[in-house]
């Protein structure tokens, strides 16, 4: 999890640019000590977001660098992405 952290303390220039460019904004990633990881991020349009990101050559580097961290997963780390339900928001 250490080096999870160092990785993203270190995120490559060039996919923090694609990630604006393909419509990510206000991104963020919660690490749990037990290794529970949970993403934030909003988008005017999922799908978009997700197939532009899924069109950037950095992006597949970047998914090959952190797979070794992920377990049973079928496919690359960001096409684990399960969007969840809001069920309570306070402003």
């Amino acid at each position: 999890m250490e080096e999870y952290r160092r990785r993203h303390a270190e995120v490559w220039p060039e996919m923090l640019a694609a990630l604006r460019e393909t419509g990510w904004h206000n991104y963020s990633l919660f690490l749990a000590p037990d290794g529970l990881l949970v993403g934030y991020f909003e988008t005017e349009d999922l799908d978009a977001a997700l197939a532009g990101m899924a069109s950037r050559d950095v992006n597949a580097r970047w998914q090959a660098e952190m797979a070794p961290f992920f377990e049973s997963l079928d496919g690359t780390p960001d096409e684990g992405i399960a969007p969840l339900t809001e069920v309570f928001h306070l402003d």
